[in-house]
């Protein structure tokens, strides 16, 4: 159902970093990375698609969307564990801790975060 999912970014470098690590705790790999654009773009190993892209918006100037969020798969609730710490120590926002949240399903283990631009993730296991 997704192609692909674009988090834009006001410095490149800085979320390219961030990024970076934080996708090495998902077990996802880069794609791609083109500074003169700017962009990069991960991938899970051996699926082409969906991919998950940062970089500077088409428009210029970045701004967080309210009400919008972007969830990653973690293989694990250790990797939910792992991925919210190491986006922490990155520089990320912690916009709720690693837990159960039977609101949504029994099984459902996520953490929520706002990047180095203001942008909510979550990291989220439903097993």
């Amino acid at each position: 159902m997704i192609s692909h999912v674009f988090i834009g970014v006001g410095n490149f470098t800085r979320a390219l970093d961030f990024y970076t690590a934080l996708m090495a705790q998902l077990g996802l790999a880069l794609k791609f990375s083109d500074p003169a654009r700017p962009w990069a773009g991960w991938m899970q190993p051996g699926h082409p698609r969906p991919l998950f892209l940062i970089g500077a918006p088409f428009a210029g100037r970045h701004d967080a969307g309210n009400g919008q969020m972007t969830a990653l798969l973690a293989p694990s609730r250790a990797a939910v564990d792992s991925a919210h710490a190491t986006a922490l120590a990155h520089g990320a926002v912690c916009d709720g801790a690693p837990g159960l949240r039977p609101e949504y399903h029994a099984s459902y283990y996520g953490a929520y975060f706002r990047d180095l631009d203001g942008n909510k993730l979550c990291v989220c296991c439903h097993e």
